[in-house]
């Protein structure tokens, strides 16, 4: 298909908005977890609520639509970005949660879902209950987290469920904030402000409404965003933030090559950055709009005959992988002829490098 030709994800965002993200970017990282000033500008927009219907206080985008936003957020500041698409993700839940349950989760303008994929506790089925026992790692956004959601195997009368072909049984539940233990151990070279940390529950007792099914087949909302598979819209959403950064990094090594030539410093390498950096920005052009030219027909695809080809899917997949691969590429390719500002943890360009390695060992990126 066709598709117009995208633009640079500052585009997407506004500029005075972007000013103020990144403004308080270093603060937010010293404190391990967002700025206030970037939360309630989050708040704001409904940034959180990308994907949540308006009749729940959210902004009901599509998932292309919610893309732009995302990559647009990373290329402002790493964190934000990817905290917004994590939390905008674990928000998504909605569209699975019990009516009852969401009416009660999304119920301030402040709602923001935290949580994690791992299936690393355990749910015993007790009479109507749910007896929850597990720890969960990586749940981003847990500073400011109003609700959380975690994988559980399911335990009855002694022994793990299974499901048809032997393996365990996982559902996802849902906990109220001060139904948990939360562990401020993210400790890593980037995504300092996500507040990505761990939480526990031990013996936790839940009625069977905190139990939720991710499956388009199982999806409580009729919205199409709801119906595109929870994998794939996964992979798009966090590829994006690798392009937005790099993207950003491209930018500073424009600033760079600029304040060089101002000041007439004799760094040999800085004379091949403007050729490389030439380079660097066609390829990921190229690659950003295959990417998102394939997201769009997976969805047209769906809103035409309400199915999704398995063809299209894996192509969804494919340049997923491509996308943050040759971000990731493309920056790394660039780095040594940025000098010791690339290197200076002090520095944005080093802070949006850390960020964009760390946000690359997510196992979807891989």
């Amino acid at each position: 298909m066709d598709l117009k030709e995208i633009p640079h994800p500052s585009f997407f965002i506004d500029t005075q908005l972007t000013d103020t993200l990144r403004h308080f970017a270093t603060e937010a990282e010293r404190m391990g977890t967002l700025h206030p000033q970037q939360l309630s500008i989050i708040y704001e927009k409904k940034w959180f609520n990308l994907f949540v219907p308006e009749s729940f206080g959210g902004l009901n985008l599509s998932l292309p639509e919610g893309l732009r936003i995302e990559e647009g957020l990373a290329w402002a500041d790493g964190s934000t970005g990817w905290t917004v698409t994590l939390c905008s993700g674990a928000n998504w839940f909605i569209g699975f949660l019990q009516r009852e349950m969401a009416a009660t989760i999304f119920n301030t303008n402040h709602v923001c879902l935290a949580g994690s994929g791992r299936a690393s506790g355990i749910a015993k089925v007790i009479g109507e209950e749910y007896e929850i026992t597990g720890s969960w790692n990586y749940a981003t956004g847990a500073a400011h987290a109003t609700a959380f959601t975690a994988n559980c195997m399911i335990e009855k009368d002694g022994a793990i469920m299974q499901n048809e072909d032997g393996s365990p049984l996982v559902y996802a539940f849902i906990f109220l904030r001060d139904e948990l233990m939360i562990y401020e151990d993210w400790n890593y070279i980037g995504m300092n402000a996500t507040s990505s940390n761990s939480f526990e529950v031990k013996g936790l007792r839940v009625k069977k409404n905190r139990l939720f099914i991710i499956d388009e087949k199982k999806a409580v909302l009729n919205e199409p965003v709801y119906q595109y598979p929870f994998l794939h819209f996964a992979e798009a959403t966090l590829a994006v933030n690798s392009s937005g950064m790099a993207n950003r990094y491209f930018d500073l090594c424009e600033a760079l090559i600029k304040e060089r030539a101002v000041n007439k410093e004799a760094y040999a390498p800085i004379s091949q950055l403007p050729e490389r950096l030439d380079v660097a920005k066609k390829r990921l052009k190229e690659i950003r709009q295959l990417f998102y030219s394939t997201v769009q027909l997976s969805w047209e695809e769906y809103m035409d005959c309400k199915a999704f080809s398995s063809v299209t899917l894996q192509e969804v997949s494919k340049t997923c992988r491509e996308l943050a691969a040759t971000s990731r590429q493309l920056v790394d390719e660039l780095y040594p002829y940025c000098g010791l500002m690339a290197a200076n943890p002090e520095t944005e360009m080093n802070r949006v490098w850390r960020n964009l390695h760390t946000a690359s060992q997510h196992p979807l990126l891989l």
